[in-house]
Order: structure tokens, then sequence, then C-alpha cells
């Protein structure tokens, strides 16, 4: 698994992404986006820094944080595997094929393999509603998916 990152890194990184989106209104979500960017997480020791910049509470930037899917608190795997949830996926079998890679991978949603190689995330709704079940796969959108097909991205994955 990954290490935490050393807090005063962490003060200094986020203070120069700060630095850098200190001309822009409503500036949160894009230093959030650029913080994540920085340590592929939301380091905790960011959080009041990041607050106290923007002159808000560490209540509301985590709120954000949380609300927000696409953040994360803790260092994704290696590989993210992010299957769609949409009723259009799940009409087309993405329950059952989730129930599969859970079972495969030995973790649930939002959790990352103990080896840190791979992290499973649920989405809703990758707009490739005519050939689900999908997922996005390292970023990448991958459409039809079956038993079969996963096991070998998973494969790929691990290798």
């Amino acid at each position: 698994m990954p290490t935490r990152p050393d807090p005063d890194f962490v003060t200094s990184e986020t203070s120069r992404i700060l630095a850098d989106h200190a001309a822009t209104e409503g500036a949160l979500l894009p230093v959030l986006h650029a913080v994540q960017g920085a340590f592929g997480h939301i380091p905790d020791d960011a959080i009041p820094v990041i607050a106290q910049t923007l002159a808000l509470s560490r209540a509301e930037v985590h709120g954000v944080v949380s609300f927000y899917h696409d953040f994360r608190t803790t260092p994704a795997g290696r590989h993210v595997i992010r299957l769609c949830r949409a009723e259009a996926c799940q009409a087309m079998g993405a329950d059952k094929l989730a129930s599969e890679i859970q079972a495969q991978l030995g973790v649930g949603w939002g959790e990352t393999t103990s080896d840190g190689h791979v992290t499973l995330d649920p989405v809703f709704c990758l707009g490739l509603c005519a050939c689900g079940p999908a997922a996005l796969v390292d970023g990448m959108p991958v459409g039809r998916l079956n038993a079969a097909r996963i096991e070998a991205i998973l494969s790929e994955a691990a290798s």
C-alpha cells in the first residue's frame, strides 16, 4: 500500500497549488482537483491549509471532498475499475458482474486490494447505456462486460 505523504511536503505543495489559484474565483474545486492530481488523493493534512487560505471552515472543505465521488481521501490502487451502477447496466447484468468482481478481488465498493493493485469504485452512468454493463478501467471505457472479459482485464491489470 502507498505510504502517507510527509505532512510538511503536503503543506508546502498544497500552499503552492493555492498560490497558483490565488486569482481564481470559487477556487475550492480547482484546488481540490489539483491537490488530488499531485497526491493521487486529498491528504488529511491538506484540508486545514486549504480551509485557512480560502477562508472556509475545515468542515466546509471536508463536506465538498466527501460529497463528490471523484475525490478520494485515501490513495487508489495502481489500477482503478469504475463499474457502472446505473439502471441500464443493472438490467444488462451489472449486479451479478459486480458480485463476481468483488469476490474475485476480495474487496467491496471503494476499496483497494490488499496489495494496492486494484481499486473498485461504483460510478452512476458512464453514458454507455447501449453497451452495458460498462466500466472505466484506468479511465478507458469498456462496454459489453461479462465475467470472462473482466477476468482478462483483471489479469492484465495484475501483471
